[in-house]
C-alpha cells in the first residue's frame, strides 16, 4: 500500500508538521493493536509516504470488514508526538484501490468539539494497493510437486575399517551405526513426500569390484542402469551389502554426486519436482573448489543438499558450504539461493544413549530449511502451486518432540 496526505494541520511552532501514520487492527474486545507505522516525513503538510507491505492477517486477521484505525501524528524529538487526527477504513475498502472511496478526512474529535467551523485536519489518500499471495510448502505438495530423495554415503578410509568396532561403518548386531541412524531418521520423514518411494542411493570414495577402480558416485545396489532402492529399508540393505563388497579408500570428493543430482534437477525446472540430496560424511572434503562450483551451479535448480557430518572430525568446510551466514561463491559467482543445510550428528546423541529422542530432533533440524528452499526456488521462477489434487491427502508428519 502507499498513502499520501493533503493540507494536514500545522503543529510545529516554527515549521509545518512532521507527519507519520500509525495503523491499528481492531480486536474482538474493542481494543486496538498497532500493526504498522510509516516513516516520518519532515516539515510538510502534504507528505507522500513510502509504499509498505503488511500481511493481511496482521492488518485485519483475515476479516475483510473489520475496522482498521489509522492515526496521523506530528513527530516530536522528545517523543511527545502531537495527535493530528484519525480515520477508519477496512481491508475491503482499501482493496478498491485508488478511487474517490479511498480519500479520507482526518478528524480530531477534540477540535471538532471546540470549533464550530471545524471541517477536518486534512485528508489522507490511498495511492496504490496490491495483494500478493504467499504460498506455502504444503500448497506445492498438495498441488502435486514431488520430492525426489537421493542418498550419498561416504566410503572413504578415514571412516575406519568396517570390521572394527571403532569404525563409523561398524555393523554391530546390537545397534545401528551413525550412518544408518542418520539415513533412517531423515529418510523416514522425507519418504512420506516421495510418492514412488524409489530412492537413488550412491556411495563415494571407495574402490569398487570387480576391477577395484575408485568411484565417487557408485550405485549402492551395484546396478549401474538403475540406482533406485525401494524405501529407506531398501537403501539400508544396499548400504550394508555394499560395506561387504567395496574397499574403503579416498579422497572425499563431493562434487561428482552433487553434479549428478543437479543434472536430473536441470531436466525438470517447471516446479513439478524438487530434488533433495542427503550426503552423510565423516568430514574433510578433498575437492572444496569443485564442490563450491557444483553448489553454485545447483543453486539455480530445484534442488537442496543436506549434509550430515558423522564422527568426531572438524567440520569447518561444511559450515562454509551451509550458506546461512555467507552465501557460497565460486570464481566470483555467488550462489543464487542458500541450498545447503549442514548438521553435525554428534549434537544429537543423547547422553543416556536414548537414540529415539535424538533421531526425531535430528530429522526436524535437518529438514527445517527444505520448505523455505523449495519456496525460494518457486518464487524465483514465478511458479505457483497447481490446484490441490483432491485425491492426494497431505502426508502427516509424526515427529514426537
Amino acid at each position: 500500500m502507499q498513502f499520501c496526505a493533503n493540507k494536514l494541520d500545522k503543529k510545529d511552532f516554527f515549521g509545518k508538521s512532521d507527519p507519520f501514520l500509525v495503523f491499528y487492527r481492531s480486536n474482538e474486545d474493542g481494543t486496538f493493536t498497532i500493526c504498522h507505522k510509516t516513516e516520518v516525513i519532515k516539515n510538510t503538510l502534504n507528505p507522500v509516504w513510502q509504499p509498505f507491505t503488511i500481511p493481511v492477517r496482521a492488518l485485519c486477521n483475515g476479516d475483510y470488514d473489520r475496522t482498521v484505525k489509522i492515526d496521523v501524528y506530528d513527530w516530536d524529538r522528545d517523543g511527545s508526538h502531537d495527535f493530528i487526527g484519525e480515520f477508519t477504513t477496512s481491508y475491503r475498502e482499501l482493496s478498491r484501490g485508488q478511487s474517490q472511496f479511498n480519500v479520507y478526512e482526518v478528524l480530531n474529535p477534540k477540535k471538532k468539539g471546540r470549533k464550530k467551523k471545524y471541517i477536518n485536519s486534512g485528508t489522507v489518500t490511498l495511492l496504490s494497493f496490491k495483494v500478493e499471495s504467499e504460498y506455502t510448502f504444503v500448497d506445492f505438495i498438495r498441488g502435486g510437486t514431488q520430492l525426489n530423495f537421493t542418498v550419498a554415503i561416504d566410503f572413504t578410509a578415514s571412516n575406519g575399517n568396517p570390521a572394527q568396532p571403532t569404525s563409523l561403518h561398524y555393523m554391530s548386531p546390537y545397534q545401528m551405526n551413525a550412518y544408518a541412524m542418520a539415513l533412517k531418521a531423515v529418510g523416514e520423514i522425507i519418504q512420506d513426500y516421495d510418492s514412488d518411494k524409489l530412492f537413488p542411493a550412491y556411495g563415494f570414495g571407495a574402490k569398487i569390484p570387480p576391477d577395484g577402480n575408485v568411484s565417487h558416485a557408485f550405485p549402492l545396489n551395484s546396478d549401474c542402469e538403475n540406482s533406485n532402492c525401494v524405501g529407506i529399508e531398501g537403501v539400508l540393505e544396499a548400504y550394508y551389502e555394499c560395506l561387504r563388497t567395496v574397499q574403503l579408500y579416498g579422497p572425499t570428493n563431493f562434487a561428482p554426486v552433487i553434479t549428478q543430482v543437479a543434472e536430473s534437477a536441470a531436466g525438470v525446472t517447471d516446479g513439478s519436482q524438487y530434488f533433495v540430496l542427503l550426503m552423510i560424511t565423516d568430514g574433510v572434503i578433498s575437492d572444496m573448489a569443485q564442490t563450491k562450483e557444483a553448489v553454485v551451479n545447483a543453486s539455480s535448480l530445484p534442488m537442496s543438499i543436506i549434509i550430515v557430518g558423522v564422527g568426531p572430525a572438524e567440520f569447518d568446510a561444511m559450515e562454509e558450504l551451509d550458506g546461512d551466514e555467507v552465501r557460497v561463491s565460486s570464481q566470483g559467482r555467488v550462489a543464487e539461493r542458500d541450498i545447503v543445510q549442514f548438521v553435525p550428528f554428534r549434537d544429537y546423541i543423547d547422553r543416556s544413549g536414548n537414540q529415539v529422542l535424538s533421531m526425531a530432533r535430528l530429522a526436524k533440524d535437518v529438514l527445517a530449511e527444505i520448505p523455505e528452499q523449495l519456496l525460494s526456488f518457486m518464487k524465483s521462477r514465478g511458479i505457483e502451486p497447481r490446484p490441490a489434487l483432491s485425491h492426494s491427502p497431505t502426508p502427516h508428519i509424526h515427529v514426537h518432540l
